[in-house]
């Protein structure tokens, strides 16, 4: 990579951080220089000198945009409202409909985020199914495959209490998930193969993927895992600590 490469990133990071940067050289050298190509020059050799300062600057910068993202999403949770999410047109909905706590995940089968967060979700769920709502919905935006297995989870709700189990055990597989496991899954787990593919092909199915694809976008998420923990938005992969300390937290 060449040594100009600070010069340039350096320009993407806007007039401010150049200005911070001519602070931080005068501090450094304490003279001005007296033309532009004499400054450009200075900069360079305070940052060939201090490649760090570059650094901090470009992870400043990507936090203060990451919260900023966090806040819109937040923003766009709060005005659509928790109700939207337990739609079960749209989502997987169990739990008692007074529950205190709620979760919702958006979640896509091919997600290696979404697989890491299982163990967490799985043992919340299992220890929590009568004290607290939970919304599954399905979010394919990983591919054909992904869309497959999310006709095939959505189709499975159509065989009674099959669902979470062809859930959890799809999103504990560690290979792709085409249509081969899929329905390989499918038959492990109770289903039966051949009313599920004709389910598949019912219309409700391509709405509610499409209904849930409308809803994430007028909450502005845009990747998976996403949660939504008592009214507070959370996009990332979760562990048993975070999603712990996440319930115990009321909006």
């Amino acid at each position: 990579m060449p040594e100009n490469w600070k010069l340039a990133a350096l320009g993407g990071l806007g007039g401010a951080a150049i200005a911070v940067i001519v602070v931080l050289v005068l501090a450094a050298t304490g003279t001005l220089p007296v033309s532009q190509e004499a400054l450009d020059a200075r900069i360079h050799e305070y940052l060939m000198r201090n490649p760090a300062v570059l650094v901090d600057m470009s992870n400043k910068m990507q936090a203060d945009q990451a919260a900023q993202e966090d806040a819109a999403r937040q923003k766009a949770v709060d005005k659509i409202g928790l109700k939207a999410f337990f739609d079960p047109k749209l989502a997987f909905v169990t739990g008692p409909a007074d529950a205190k706590t709620t979760l919702v995940e958006f979640f896509d089968y091919n997600c290696p985020y979404c697989r890491a967060s299982l163990p967490a979700v799985k043992k919340f769920y299992e220890a929590h199914r009568k004290d607290t709502r939970f919304a599954f919905i399905e979010f394919p935006i990983k591919g054909q495959n992904s869309i497959v297995a999310a006709h095939a989870a959505i189709a499975a709700r159509k065989q009674p209490d099959k669902y979470l189990k062809f859930y959890f055990a799809l999103m504990n597989e560690q290979e792709l998930a085409t249509p081969d496991l899929i329905f390989s899954v499918a038959r492990k787990t109770g289903l039966d193969v051949e009313k599920l593919k004709q389910d598949m092909m019912d219309k409700s199915v391509d709405a509610s993927i499409k209904a849930a694809h409308d809803l994430a976008v007028a909450a502005k998420i845009d990747g998976t895992p996403a949660f939504i923990i008592n009214g507070r938005m959370r996009e990332g992969a979760l562990n048993d600590t975070i999603l712990a300390k996440l319930a115990e937290q009321h909006s």
